[in-house]
């Protein structure tokens, strides 16, 4: 896991369990992911600040873990 800067072009998608106001959630850039194989990841409170930047693997392990929480 690495803490970049990213460029504002980036678009950004919300997490599914955010709410309708999208304001207090981790958002991810999909994108990204798919074209260099890691996962950008920030808070979307603060979308000027720095994002993490994860391994495809490591986030998918992530993301099957919290959703085996909430089932």
């Amino acid at each position: 896991m690495s803490k970049s800067s990213e460029p504002t072009f980036i678009l950004w998608v919300a997490s599914s369990y955010s709410g309708n106001g999208g304001g207090n959630c981790v958002e991810w850039a999909p994108d990204v992911a798919a074209a260099s194989g890691v996962v950008p990841v920030r808070d979307s409170k603060v979308p000027t600040g720095n994002s993490l930047t994860i391994a495809e693997p490591a986030w998918s392990a992530f993301v099957d873990h919290v959703r085996d929480l909430l089932a």
